[in-house]
């Protein structure tokens, strides 16, 4: 075997195990955060007795559900925005606490923010196209940001979380027939995901 050969091979074999490992490790210190915190707190405040291993994850799990179900219930919903005003007035917390909300908000496609739309837009001479997702096409909120023609394209980068939002008219778009998620995925992989899941 030639030296590029074995490099070619440990890095395939890098691109196989990489994203296994990092999900397992994601998932066990969600489950051992859960773990400590939670199952410590049920062995202390009702019984040492009853607690099994697992039942952090499990309380971890229920509680998040419980969370859930609470936030769509309109008594509970004032209480949610209130902390939430509040959290965003604290300097530094609202920095880390305003971008994590809007994140989660961004990926659950909660309160109309979902990426469900998928379009291609041409640039330059020759024509270059660039994948998007429409964000927004009501600005009412935000007088002078935009015409009456134009809407909001994210386009996310290549192997980041980031990327950059264009106010562009109806017109330059085409839409595509595209589920969200193979156009993420596609995006975000730079075109070598073979994956249509």
């Amino acid at each position: 075997m030639t030296i590029r050969s074995i490099r070619n091979t440990f890095l395939t074999g890098l691109a196989v195990i990489l994203p296994i490992v990092v999900t397992a490790w994601i998932l066990w210190w969600i489950g051992v955060t859960f773990e400590r915190s939670l199952g410590n707190v049920y062995a202390v405040l009702v019984s040492e007795r009853y607690y099994f291993p697992g039942l952090g994850i499990l309380l971890g799990v229920a509680l998040i559900f419980v969370t859930g179900v609470l936030a769509r219930a309109w008594l509970f919903r004032g209480l949610f925005d209130w902390s939430s005003r509040l959290l965003n007035r604290i300097p530094l917390v609202k920095t880390v606490y305003g971008a994590t909300q809007d994140f989660m908000r961004f990926v659950s496609g909660g309160e109309g923010r979902k990426l469900d739309r998928v379009v291609l837009v041409e640039f330059g001479e020759p024509p270059t196209k660039l994948m998007g997702f429409i964000t927004r096409d009501d600005f009412s909120q935000f007088p002078g940001l935009a015409d009456n023609d134009e809407v909001a394209v994210f386009f996310p980068m290549s192997y980041q979380i980031g990327g950059y939002t264009l106010f562009l008219p109806k017109s330059r778009l085409q839409a595509i027939e595209m589920r969200p998620e193979e156009a993420m995925r596609l995006v975000l992989t730079a075109g070598l995901s073979g994956s249509s899941r």
